[in-house]
């Protein structure tokens, strides 16, 4: 199970009220949050392996060099050169004690330089063999759904408790293309989350009617300079004027997964020692029944 963290621990923190503070007064919502989430998919799908995809560059620089509009709506300040996502202020200091929190689970953090959480997870779906669920609110990482492999989504957008389970099957009926067709249709129809203009004039519908009749982008923009071809006039003019675009924003949307990352190890129980080490974390931070349920998944006493 690979766990899309900042996507989880956003969730936790505006679904969870900001009252829930620990004794020195931090807000530890996110927190409950997102080990409510983690124990919550723990005894529903008894992973035998959990990774926490990190952030360890969330707006990379070869990213914006390709576009230069990517998340650029996120930026509030650049601090010594570095991008500075625009984060609730009693959110950011949650985020390392989240860290300190899985890893005291046994639950490994992992990130890379220069890279996101979806290129952790493009990396690890791509060498791990069996059954893989990606745990996300981004709808980007379907581009990694394939049946062949056993690798799903669980799809949060309505909530880790009403999560759906995307497939190939699942992909098509929402969509109308395969899988491993999401980033070409995500490059065409736009996404003003991730500051991505889309080609003008082409929807939802029409990317999936260009990619159902011509494959892929490549296809697409042959077509397009091909005057006998069956694309509209002004599609087929946006196309062209977009050319550039669409070169540029494959590679954005598209998640790496060539990052050199170890594989990790499969869960173990923690032991008496690691779970009593992980209680006094739970009381220091006031996780209350958050760290007991979390920590019977792991196999330690509540």
């Amino acid at each position: 199970m690979l766990l899309d963290s900042a996507s989880l621990y956003f969730r936790g923190y505006f679904g969870v009220p900001d009252s829930l503070k620990a004794p020195d007064g931090t807000p530890v919502n996110a927190v409950r949050g997102l080990l409510d989430f983690v124990a919550t998919l723990s005894a529903q799908y008894e992973p035998t392996s959990i990774v926490a995809c990190w952030d360890d560059d969330w707006r990379p620089q070869w990213r914006v060099d390709l576009l230069p509009s990517y998340k650029a709506h996120r930026v509030v300040e650049e601090t010594e050169g570095v991008d500075v996502e625009e984060t609730p202020d009693t959110l950011a200091p949650q985020v390392p004690v989240i860290a300190e929190a899985l890893e005291l689970l046994g639950i490994p953090v992992v990130g890379a330089p220069a890279a996101e959480a979806d290129d952790v997870i493009g990396t690890l779906v791509h060498r791990w063999d069996g059954p893989v669920d990606v745990v996300t609110g981004d709808r980007d990482l379907f581009q990694v759904v394939d049946d062949d492999r056993q690798i799903r989504v669980l799809y949060t957008a309505r909530g880790v408790g009403k999560h759906e389970v995307v497939d190939a099957e699942w992909v098509r009926m929402k969509y109308s293309i395969e899988p491993h067709q999401y980033v070409d249709f995500a490059v065409l129809r736009g996404d003003a989350s991730d500051g991505l203009p889309g080609v003008a004039g082409v929807g939802e519908k029409t990317a999936a009617t260009l990619l159902a009749a011509y494959g892929d982008l490549d296809g697409i923009l042959s077509a397009a300079a091909d005057e006998s071809s069956s694309i509209r006039p002004r599609v087929r003019q946006s196309l062209l004027d977009s050319a550039d675009y669409i070169t540029s924003a494959r590679e954005v949307v598209r998640v790496r997964a060539d990052l050199d990352l170890d594989s990790p190890a499969a869960l173990t129980s923690l032991d008496a020692e690691e779970a009593e080490v992980f209680t006094e974390f739970g009381k220091r931070w006031g996780l209350g029944g958050a760290a007991d349920r979390v920590l019977a998944t792991r196999g330690g006493a509540s």
